[in-house]
């Protein structure tokens, strides 16, 4: 069985990798055009196909998905399949392309969690399960049948990067299995649940920002699924340096046993010897480890060596 495979960030390469580990004919690699970043204006070229070169497979880089060119070389290659991993929404003429259908792995329980960032909003949404899901694409993104879920637990510590690695690998095991299951033919996918459905959708910066009003949990929860990437984030006034309020990005936090906060307006800092506790809409919320602008990311305590910090907001 030959198939074309779409992806573009590391989340998607485990996923690959395991479909050549397995021995699948992978006839091609779709990925995103490379990008030019940095101070040096260099061109970046995606995990994804970083990787395929690495491993000698075909790439392709359509700037349009629809462009006939692209069309037709997919056709050429006369793939059986097509998977899909963190890529672009296909368009129907090259996801009803294959004669075997073209499946998504997706980072949720489908359908909770639709949408561009089901991770980081399964932990910031406090859940204690999530897991993977493979489907049939259709026109409305994130709704065809279900061929195979698969489930792991969300543990309170982990962040939306612990989580992110695990459902990476459990991933990859599910999708060489679904290969598999397609091409003996044992595949009988069922439509998603009727009713509601939990939305995920792209996080942007204001999305990061902390509102100390709601409650220390609440919080806690944000910063878990926010980091190590984009994180959670809030303006901090500093006693010591005398200088205007700055932002600063927020990695771990702890839920305090410090429950009181007594007459503290929300936002405003408590310091205890070498750790700092931020007041919240119901408690006091423990911060261990951040990142003022323009400085490498810290613990409270080298950060309180050098910043008297005084409030959030």
């Amino acid at each position: 069985m030959k198939i074309v495979f779409f992806g573009t960030p590391e989340f998607a390469v485990a996923s690959l990798r395991r479909l050549l580990e397995d021995g699948i004919d992978v006839a091609a690699v779709v990925t995103m055009p490379d990008k030019i970043a940095g101070r040096g204006h260099k061109l970046i070229q995606s995990d994804v196909k970083k990787f395929a070169l690495e491993k000698g497979l075909r790439v392709l880089q359509p700037e349009k998905l629809k462009s006939p060119e692209f069309v037709d070389e997919l056709r050429e290659i006369g793939a059986d399949l097509f998977i899909v991993i963190a890529f672009r929404m296909l368009p129907e003429i090259v996801w009803s392309m294959p004669p075997l259908g073209t499946f998504n792995l997706h980072a949720s329980l489908l359908p909770k969690y639709r949408g561009a960032a089901p991770i980081n909003w399964a932990v910031i949404n406090g859940e204690t399960e999530t897991g993977v899901t493979t489907f049939f694409l259709k026109h409305e993104i994130d709704t065809g049948d279900i061929i195979e879920q698969r489930s792991i637990e969300i543990l309170p510590e982990e962040n939306v990067g612990d989580v992110h690695d695990k459902l990476m690998k459990l991933g990859a095991d599910m999708v060489s299995h679904t290969v598999r299951e397609i091409e003996q033919g044992n595949v009988k996918p069922q439509p998603q649940p009727e009713g509601e459905f939990t939305p995920a959708p792209k996080i942007f910066k204001e999305t990061c920002r902390i509102i100390w009003s709601k409650p220390a949990e609440a919080i806690h929860n944000l910063v878990r699924g926010l980091s190590p990437y984009p994180a959670a984030w809030s303006t901090l006034t500093d006693i010591r340096n005398h200088q205007h309020p700055f932002d600063v990005k927020i990695y771990e936090t702890a839920l305090s046993i410090k429950k009181e906060k007594g007459e503290l307006n929300c936002g405003d800092v408590v310091v205890e010897g070498n750790r700092m506790y931020v007041a919240c809409g119901d408690s006091l919320l423990e911060i261990k480890s951040l990142q003022p602008a323009g400085k490498k990311r810290m613990d409270a305590d080298a950060f309180l060596r050098g910043y008297k910090p005084k409030c959030f907001k």
